[in-house]
């Protein structure tokens, strides 16, 4: 599976981290690695104290690590890499790029409060198509919800419905009726 050309290209990070991070862990689970993320390595205290058994999985570990990194560092441009001052294994840096873009939950009201903002004064544009708008709507919703907005469907459908331009009124009173 990892021969795969579909799952050997790495999610490039853009800016939207839910998204980035929903792609990445695919990409890693699909490599068998995303243990390493989740649990991060063991370092012992003393490698003298381990048995030949032990070092093998060590080193394994290791290994895995360093394809993480490796792949973390393909997802990222050098601003962002330089932003992330610990960089001693996978979990620390995953951990990094969650805290600085994932945002801590005074950052997602605030993204909250502002996307709300958008869909209240989302309104169809003159010569766009239904399917454009729609598409608007759902796409400003989709990020509400990614952010903890629990909005429903219903509420979806009225706001379309209200928003529409005058000449879609013949349909509204059509799915009113």
């Amino acid at each position: 599976m990892s021969d795969d050309n579909s799952m050997s290209k790495v999610p490039r990070f853009d800016g939207y981290y839910d998204h980035w991070c929903e792609l990445m862990e695919n990409f890693l689970r699909a490599k068998g690695l995303w243990g390493t993320v989740k649990k991060g390595i063991g370092e012992p205290l003393d490698e003298t104290l381990l048995n030949e058994n032990q070092r093998d999985l060590l080193d394994k570990a290791r290994t895995h690590d360093y394809q993480v990194k490796h792949y973390l560092f393909q997802a990222i441009d050098r601003s962002v890499f330089e932003q992330i001052l610990d960089r001693i294994n996978a979990k620390v840096v995953w951990d990094s790029l969650k805290g600085k873009y994932g945002g801590n939950e005074k950052v997602k009201k605030a993204t909250r409060n502002a996307l709300k903002r958008e869909y209240e004064l989302l309104e169809m544009r003159k010569g766009e198509s239904i399917d454009g708008y729609c598409g608007r709507v759902n796409a400003v919703c989709n990020k509400l919800r990614s952010n903890g907005e629990d909005i429903k469907e219903s509420t979806i459908i009225e706001k379309i419905m209200r928003t529409l331009n005058e000449k879609f009124l013949y349909i509204v009173v059509f799915i009113e009726e």
